[in-house]
């Protein structure tokens, strides 16, 4: 998309999936914090790749493999303008964020001895609190979590009492995948900064709502999923300090992570190949790449408002019904488009059925993130995510089925 111009329904046409009936029924999308849709843009990219380029990648000499390398290399120079940084060597191909986050844990974690501390909090998804656990586990190290507000913010005022000049790392999300909230960053980096720990954001659902200034935020390492991007499955980014990847040991071995191999020695290739055994997900790093350049020629100041528009259409609108009670910030300032609710005498998965029968896909259940439920005192919640080509009857629909829910369980 080369214009800046917002327009959803243009945006909303760019996405095939969109024009699938659900039972006869309009889709109405809104669980894009599990996984959000891709556009033409990286379905064409991805097809081109497999049709015209297809080939392994770095050593063959052909020109498919040479093809297919360049079209490696730019997407991670997508990835790195995405982000806003200058290098793309700082740039890591993984699996997936979980794969990021693990990438880390076991390789910068070699470091950690006992007695160190890693600090996550209490609204972090598995994903960021199972890793650390088993770093901590194996290294001795001790696991802390800072405590949640009641408005389901990472209470950044408990900084000072939790970390400690044993406090080696800080892993945090940029934004909750329950509540919505948005870390507040500089806070977390002072902190972290003043003990000489290093602090890596899980951007997974930060990173779907446009480019990020990865500099400006001064963090150590970040992490984000291709599939919630608009991406590829099977694809997630790893971005590191290059001082910090290059005194980092490899995370897996196989073929193309190394300098030379002999059975006596072996040494590694250079940041990032030394992170990227074995053949890498080639399709899905091009198709990540042409989401990236996708997501940075919208405009985002007018995708924001867009989002925040239907987000308080949404909050207003369950905050209407009574019997209804959300879950996170009350309002816009300091959140992004994660709504999570509770409907009083429903269980979240019938919630989630009923908006099911009205065209609605919502996520419902703990969210991977158990800590932050028991917190809560909660067995689950409904949440509904928002992405650019959702619009306002989307909202309504969910509001509808909200209604029957409440009439039929409650």
């Amino acid at each position: 998309m080369t214009s800046k111009t917002f327009d959803v329904g243009a945006i909303r046409r760019q996405f095939p999936i969109m024009a699938r009936p659900i039972d006869g029924k309009a889709l109405h999308y809104l669980d894009n914090g599990a996984s959000a849709q891709t556009p033409h843009a990286v379905i064409d990219a991805v097809v081109a790749y497999e049709t015209t380029s297809r080939a392994n990648v770095l050593r063959g000499v052909h020109a498919l493999a040479e093809a297919a390398t360049e079209l490696y290399e730019n997407a991670r120079a997508d990835v790195a303008r995405f982000l806003g940084v200058a290098s793309p060597e700082e740039v890591i191909f993984t699996g997936g964020c979980t794969a990021a986050i693990n990438l880390v844990a076991y390789s910068y974690g070699q470091r950690l001895r006992p007695g160190d501390e890693i600090v996550v909090s209490e609204l972090e998804h598995h994903s960021n609190i199972v890793p650390w656990y088993q770093l901590a586990q194996r290294s001795g190290a001790k696991l802390r979590a800072l405590p949640v507000t009641p408005d389901g913010r990472i209470d950044v005022g408990a900084l000072s009492a939790t970390l400690t000049a044993r406090t080696r790392i800080v892993a945090l999300a940029h934004v909750s995948n329950v509540t919505g909230a948005l870390l507040d960053v500089a806070a977390v980096v002072a902190a972290a900064k003043a003990v000489g720990a290093v602090v890596l954001l899980d951007g997974a659902q930060r990173a779907p709502h446009g480019p990020i200034d990865l500099p400006a935020l001064g963090v150590d390492f970040y992490a984000f999923a291709g599939h919630k991007a608009y991406g590829p499955n099977g694809i997630g980014i790893l971005w590191g300090r290059r001082e910090l990847l290059d005194d980092m040991p490899p995370f897996m071995g196989g073929g193309s992570m190394i300098g030379r191999v002999s059975l006596e020695e072996i040494t590694w290739a250079p940041t990032p190949r030394r992170f990227e055994a074995g053949t890498p997900p080639i399709g899905p790093a091009v198709g990540l790449g042409a989401a990236c350049r996708w997501m940075m020629a919208l405009d985002w100041n007018a995708v924001g408002a867009h989002e925040m528009g239907l987000t308080q259409r949404m909050m207003d609108g369950l905050a209407g019904i009574k019997g209804t009670r959300l879950i996170g910030p009350p309002g816009l300032q300091g959140r992004f488009p994660v709504i999570s609710f509770t409907l009083e005498g429903v269980h979240p998965h019938d919630t989630a059925q009923i908006l099911d029968s009205h065209g609605v896909a919502v996520r419902a259940g703990h969210h991977c993130a158990q800590p932050l439920m028991d917190k809560l005192d909660l067995p689950g919640t409904t949440r509904a995510s928002i992405a650019p080509y959702n619009d306002a009857g989307d909202v309504d629909a969910l509001l509808e089925g909200v209604g029957e829910a409440l009439r039929r369980f409650a």
